[in-house]
């Protein structure tokens, strides 16, 4: 029987952005044979202690020499080491089955492969394919990673018990004693700056393996593969990301579940790298780090490899604990664009909409259309626009004390990060820190950015930093924090077209700097508020109109 590729799924959209248009292509389902292969009948034992790596690979390339088909894992705890799919296979985890990936780190090969957009030494993955195509993982059961014997805890993000169980079970503690670490090669790897990077001439093998619990491994890593479906399944308890395409086409993710603890060090949901045509739909994540995050690689090797993740669709996805709920880079360098997300829902995510990069990562950011999100909780920002990213988490842990970036213009070059055409229409949030921040640099401002139709319940309003062309356009802000509602510092272009606030508002808009310009307030009554305009640091009446 041949294999087919029909399209089952398709998602196709036309968008019309400042005088753009663009057409998100159809992204097809792989189709297998019907063959199913058991991996009982190679040997596969149920009982969670029995390692069944042998056999699941054995049943995997005995599929794979028949032309492909179902390789099947029935009801039952099957522990394995790392598993390599091939084309034209479906992994299919049948509910009540569960993969667990063995404890036991001498299982998993040190191997050349790819961390946070760089090339790196890493521990093998316990699911991977290298340039296979039509290949799925299906069905209602469980992947776990077993990530809680590979990560490092935070003292400040556990509970006393759940510290004293960490304590207990052994492993070392850093020097500050916050920091718990699972081994002594965990730990060692802290005492090197970068410890993975391949470098030439090559590190030798024994310094790897000094730090080989340290190089943690993404639990589904997908390289250069194409025709990729991941559908049903519970993917959970990762080593570091849960799942990492790089450089795939045609990747439609499905009703999948990604579950990491809220504390998991680089637990982050799916990270799509240098990917084209993908569509994410009605699922859910509950995480550690970022939830759904568009990469593209980082830094010089990011801009060498020069493959932008494009023309991805997200849809009907829910979000509970994450560091963000849709999220842009950091690594961005070999850009981002062509992205819808619509009718998605964040609860008690750090962050609701991230978008962050920094100087050095270079790669451009653009034409990313998004509607309809709805929020809950927001522990920071709703909605956020940063270029001052620092590799922290977004909200500082209790006593954490963190230094604002220091403002300086900079040559624009290729080592410049760009961000323009996003479009934001109808997000509501009740309850954030900060309504809205954009934060560009003073060389590369964040431009072009429309708002449309967004209520916010909030802490404190907007926050505008050294960004141009961006247009609110019925925005509701609801601040407990009046003073500003809006704060704007070197920016132009900036316009508010009916913008409402809270009556009794102490200060509705505060203008600093000289380099301000054409800031517009439109279709708004500035009556509601006790003092309608602050000037500060040389800025001006000139600099603002009231319309």
């Amino acid at each position: 029987m041949k294999i087919r590729l029909l399209a089952t799924f398709v998602f196709i959209t036309k968008i019309i952005f400042a005088q753009q248009e663009f057409t998100l292509p159809n992204v097809t389902i792989p189709h297998f044979k019907k063959d199913t292969f058991n991996i009982e009948k190679y040997g596969a034992v149920s009982n969670g202690m029995d390692l069944n790596t042998k056999a699941i690979n054995a049943t995997i390339e005995a599929c794979s020499k028949n032309g492909g088909g179902v390789v099947l894992l029935p009801p039952g705890l099957w522990l394995s080491g790392p598993i390599v799919l091939k084309s034209n296979i479906n992994l299919l985890i049948s509910r009540g089955a569960t993969l667990l990936f063995t404890r036991d780190f001498s299982a998993y090969a040190l191997i050349k492969s790819n961390w946070e957009g760089v090339n790196q030494m890493r521990n093998q993955s316990p699911i991977s394919a290298d340039g296979a195509q039509n290949i799925a993982i299906t069905g209602e059961g469980i992947i776990d990673g077993n990530g809680d014997a590979w990560r490092m805890v935070k003292k400040d993000k556990v509970n006393a018990t759940q510290w004293k169980k960490f304590i207990s079970s052994g492993g070392l503690l850093s020097d500050d004693k916050k920091t718990w670490y699972p081994s002594e090669k965990s730990f060692k790897g802290t005492l090197y700056s970068n410890p993975g990077a391949i470098t030439s001439p090559e590190k030798s093998n024994a310094f790897y393996d000094s730090v080989k619990d340290f190089l943690r491994p993404n639990m589904v890593f997908l390289l250069k593969c194409k025709n990729v479906y991941l559908q049903g399944v519970t993917f959970q308890n990762s080593p570091a990301w849960c799942l990492h395409p790089l450089m795939c086409e045609n990747l439609t993710v499905k009703n999948i579940q990604v579950r990491n603890p809220s504390f998991a060090q680089n637990g982050d949901g799916i990270d799509v790298e240098s990917c084209k045509n993908v569509v994410i739909a009605s699922s859910v994540f509950d995480v550690g780090d970022d939830a759904i995050c568009m990469k593209s690689g980082r830094d010089e090797q990011g801009r060498q490899r020069n493959k932008p993740t494009e023309n991805v669709s997200i849809s009907g996805c829910t979000v509970y604990a994450s560091h963000g709920g849709f999220v842009i880079g950091s690594e961005m360098s070999g850009g981002v664009k062509n992205i819808t997300v619509n009718n998605c829902t964040f609860i008690g995510t750090d962050i609701g909409l991230r978008f962050k990069t920094t100087r050095g990562r270079g790669g451009l950011v653009e034409n990313i259309f998004i509607n309809n999100i709805y929020m809950k909780d927001i522990v920071g920002e709703a909605i956020l626009f940063d270029m001052y990213y620092t590799a922290k988490d977004p909200v500082p842990l209790e006593g954490e004390k963190r230094e604002l970036p220091k403002v300086e213009r900079k040559p624009v070059d290729e080592t410049t990060p760009q961000f323009r055409n996003f479009s934001i229409n109808n997000v509501y949030c009740n309850g954030a820190e900060k309504a809205i921040f954009i934060r560009g640099l003073p060389e590369m401002h964040i431009s072009d950015i429309q708002l449309k139709n967004i209520t916010i319940q909030s802490k404190n309003g907007i926050d505008i930093q050294e960004a141009s062309n961006i247009n609110f356009n019925k925005v509701h802000v609801i601040p407990e924090n009046t003073h500003p509602v809006v704060d704007i510092i070197n920016s132009d272009g900036i316009q508010f077209d009916n913008l409402t606030y809270p009556a009794g508002t102490e200060n509705l808009i505060r203008v600093s700097g000289e380099k301000n310009k054409n800031i517009q307030v439109l279709h708004t009554d500035s009556s509601k508020s006790k003092e309608k305009l602050i000037l500060e640091l040389g800025a001006t009446e000139s600099m603002i109109q009231f319309k």
